[in-house]
């Protein structure tokens, strides 16, 4: 009997040591995944495309986490990432379809970070566009704010969180202060 039992685990060590690693998800079933979390705990979808080699990712990513702030995003928002536009030998990391997406939305050849806040019905609501006033998702913008570092990023970045948020002034003003520090010339 423990030969049987050391035999049965040997076998399902050998099956999963060498198992060949799972494809990242499609950026659609991760979408449809978070619109469906989004709808049910009543958030929007924070959508974040990055690649391992992009310090302004690691930026927003640290940022965004940031112990002090990290539960506003929290409260508000379903986040997930998307890769793209990975290194040469690692573009078994991107998920399928991200690079579509950001085409769909007008917001290829921009680099990254780039980010997306949908609804819980998957509508794009606003985006990491800088864009001339009152003109909408339907121009494609000029820059993209990417990590909000200056104050127009994060004056761009804080009004796209209080459309999409119930986030307060102290909330916003906090969230400010933390961007504001990936500046290099900030002096805070």
């Amino acid at each position: 009997m423990k030969n049987i039992i050391l035999y049965s685990f040997f076998i399902l060590f050998i099956s999963t040591a060498f198992k060949p690693d799972t494809p990242p998800a499609s950026a659609d079933a991760i979408l449809t995944k978070a619109i469906a979390k989004a709808k049910k705990e009543k958030k929007y979808v924070f959508v974040l495309f990055h690649a391992s080699w992009c310090g302004w990712c690691h930026k927003m990513d640290d940022s965004m986490n940031d112990p002090e702030i990290k539960a506003y995003f929290e409260k508000s928002y379903v986040i997930e990432h998307l890769t793209v536009f990975e290194s040469k030998g690692k573009e078994n990391l991107e998920n399928p379809g991200a690079a579509e997406l950001l085409k769909k939305y007008k917001s290829d050849g921009f680099g990254i970070p780039v980010w997306f806040i949908f609804d819980a019905n998957g509508k794009l609501i606003v985006d990491s566009h800088l864009r001339p006033e009152g003109t909408g998702l339907e121009v494609k913008g000029q820059n993209i704010i990417g990590c909000p570092a200056s104050k127009e990023e994060i004056k761009a970045f804080t009004d796209a969180l209080k459309k999409t948020s119930k986030l307060n002034d102290a909330e916003l003003a906090k969230i400010t202060e933390r961007f504001r520090r990936n500046d290099p010339k900030y002096k805070g």
